[in-house]
């Protein structure tokens, strides 16, 4: 395989940094050679390429891309992969694939990285190694601009007049920082529209994480205060913080505040008791990240421990299976794309294997911060020791994971034997209906994949044919359009599950007959229901029932057992999915105010007025004059909006 064994997602062109900003011209010379049948020929062909560095690109019969690497010599690297240099099993069937490939020359291997980085995003090839981790990365929002600040866990960056740290590698690890700050330092955590209609305080300052400056009379410098503290906090400045309150408590208890000086001394132990807890991995406070890898055979695990000013902030694992490739290829695959996006650089990056490209990564990434980066693999001392730690944490990652595997392979081995499926199902989907008096009927798909909830295959519909409260047509509607098209795409499930009894399952049974769908396991689950007996000294519910095609008694699965508590977890999900979406639509119908009609009035507009007056019935209550008063809003279009909204009538809500 290639020098270096990279991979992301979505590029602009052929060479662009991180920043999406192209660089000077880099290619210069572009080959594509279709490899011939014969070997003599073959062999004048590969004596062509340069010996330069660069990138090649492997295309099937299709013109698919099935693999991007780059190369400090393109002639070494490509003829090795059809002179059978590279006896790994994977690259013999990748090779048999390959009908032509191409060649893009660049100036120097750093040229070549940054280029075979935005090819992965641009083609995302099926042979290239793909982290999935493509979320933006948090920062924390300071809103400076209220008058009483809070602090907001976003993703999104905008130019609107705040304050922001960070980005943070680890989301639960900022977001459970704050929360313990706000014990330490209380501030609001209520939105400003929240804020605005408050009548009186919420249980966030009854359990004193929130001052209550919505409704009570707070002092807007000691806010201001704990606000600034906060932020100290967040920004690592732990020692100065401990400083500053100490002062201030000798302060207060020289001057005879001693209520005062009793609070910041219960500040400053709680202060403690939280920094003690961020246990320090070295003696220097830089910023590293220290990556271990652990694998048996082709299955890898790699962790990625975040130290930032000596103290270990958090981690993230990534799994591969059925990999042949070496632990110094898979690293740097993993790291072209672990810096993509937003993703804050460390000072150093450690490695448990030393790779041959490092100089060239600590240059590009160093030049993308505008400071020096290191790329090292350590031999001895504390980050010998980081790496070391690292390591233990993917063995013990991958302990875990086949640990579960083996888990989920036995209860879906169970549910085979207890229901007599064709085999252990690895996709379930399950289908729920949901409708309220035969209103605004849905219905909701759920998909689990080797015992796992599968969001990304989630489907959710709206009824199209049925009227009123009819849960048959409803069922046969929603599968009929369901597997119609994963016919058509050879996509169908291993086991079909409907939330139901005979009924639902006979439905199901028929649809999938009509439209010649075969090899699939169909099954309803029934809820427990009440026993009806008047004379019982107290209420009985009965079992869960699985029905199953041809067979009249249902299979009562025992209550404990872990077929049944997949079951349940599937059809809970399915029916969590609709009603969910049933709540979203009845909510849409509720705010809908008569502005949708009204020309001029857009979603902008719509969101300003509601966002200005806080409710739709206070926007009822606005005169015209008060309407014109908004941003945006004429006085012809206020009078408008004010004549709609009198003849609407009472607020919905």
């Amino acid at each position: 395989m290639p020098e270096r064994d990279p991979a992301p997602p979505g590029a602009r062109g052929p060479i662009a940094d991180a920043a999406g900003e192209a660089p000077d011209p880099a290619v210069e010379l572009r080959i594509t050679i279709t490899p011939p049948r014969d070997a003599l020929d073959l062999e004048s062909k590969l004596a062509t390429l340069p010996t330069r560095p660069g990138v090649y690109l492997l295309r099937d019969e299709h013109d698919k891309v099935l693999y991007v690497g780059k190369a400090k010599s393109l002639r070494g690297r490509v003829r090795s992969y059809f002179r059978g240099g590279d006896e790994r099993a994977q690259v013999a069937f990748l090779v048999r694939r390959v009908a032509r490939f191409e060649t893009l020359v660049t100036r120097n291997e750093k040229e070549a990285l940054i280029l075979e980085n935005n090819l992965i995003k641009q083609y995302k090839p099926r042979y290239n190694i793909r982290l999935k981790d493509d979320k933006s990365y948090v920062s924390v929002k300071i809103e400076d601009a209220h008058p009483w600040p809070r602090l907001v866990v976003t993703r999104k960056l905008a130019r609107d007049g705040s304050r922001y740290l960070g980005p943070f590698s680890s989301a639960w690890s900022v977001r459970e920082t704050l929360d313990t700050i706000r014990k330490i330092f209380p501030i609001r955590n209520c939105s400003d529209t929240v804020f605005r209609n408050r009548a009186r305080p919420c249980i966030e300052h009854q359990i004193r994480r929130c001052p209550g400056p919505c409704c009570l009379p707070v002092d807007a410098e000691e806010y201001a205060r704990n606000v600034a503290q906060t932020v100290e906090l967040l920004e690592g400045r732990n020692q100065q913080l401990v400083r500053t309150l100490s002062a201030r408590m000798e302060a207060a208890s020289e001057a005879l505040r001693f209520e005062e000086a009793a609070r910041l001394r219960d500040q400053l132990r709680a202060l403690e008791t939280t920094v003690q807890r961020q246990q320090a991995v070295e003696h220097w406070g830089r910023d590293q990240d220290v990556f271990g890898l652990y694998r048996e055979g082709g299955c890898v695990e790699i962790q990625v421990l975040f130290v930032r000013q000596g103290k270990l902030t958090g981690n993230q694992a990534y799994t591969f299976d059925d990999l042949e490739l070496g632990d110094d290829e898979i690293l740097g695959a993993v790291l072209t794309q672990f810096y993509q996006g937003d993703r804050p650089i460390p000072d150093a990056i450690v490695l448990p294997v030393a790779l041959e490209d490092a100089e060239v990564r600590a240059e590009y990434l160093g030049e993308r911060q505008g400071r020096q980066i290191e790329v090292v693999c350590p031999q001895r001392g504390a980050r010998l020791r980081l790496v070391e730690m690292a390591r233990d944490n993917a063995r013990h990652g991958f302990a875990e994971r086949r640990d579960q595997t083996a888990q989920r392979e036995r209860m879906l081995e169970e549910l085979r034997k207890r229901l007599h499926l064709r085999s252990a199902p690895k996709r379930i989907e399950c289908f729920d209906v949901s409708n309220i008096q035969g209103s605004l009927t849905v219905a909701s798909m759920v998909t689990f994949d080797e015992g796992q909830p599968c969001p990304a295959r989630y489907r959710r519909y709206r009824l199209r044919t049925v009227d009123g409260s009819d849960d048959f047509a409803s069922m046969r509607e929603v599968l009929e359009r369901r597997y119609r098209r994963a016919k058509h795409e050879n996509d169908v499930p291993d086991l079909l599950m409907v939330d139901g009894g005979t009924g639902q399952l006979n439905v199901a049974v028929a649809v999938l007959r009509a439209l010649a769908i075969e090899g699939v396991d169909v099954i309803g689950l029934a809820k427990m229901r009440v026993e009806r007996d008047a004379r019982a000294p107290e209420v009985v519910r009965s079992d869960e029932r699985v029905f199953l095609p041809g067979r009249k008694n249902p299979v009562v699965l025992r209550r404990n057992s872990t077929a049944l508590f997949l079951l349940q977890r599937v059809r809970d999900e399915a029916h969590r999915f609709a009603i969910t979406y049933h709540r979203e639509l009845r909510r849409r119908e509720r705010l809908r105010s008569g502005l949708e009609d009204i020309a001029g009035v857009g979603p902008e507009r719509r969101r300003t007025l509601l966002r200005h007056f806080g409710s739709l019935k206070r926007l009822r209550a606005a005169t015209a004059s008060e309407i014109a008063a908004v941003p945006g809003i004429s006085a012809q279009l206020a009078a408008e909006i004010h004549g709609r909204l009198a003849l609407a009538g009472a607020d919905p809500g």
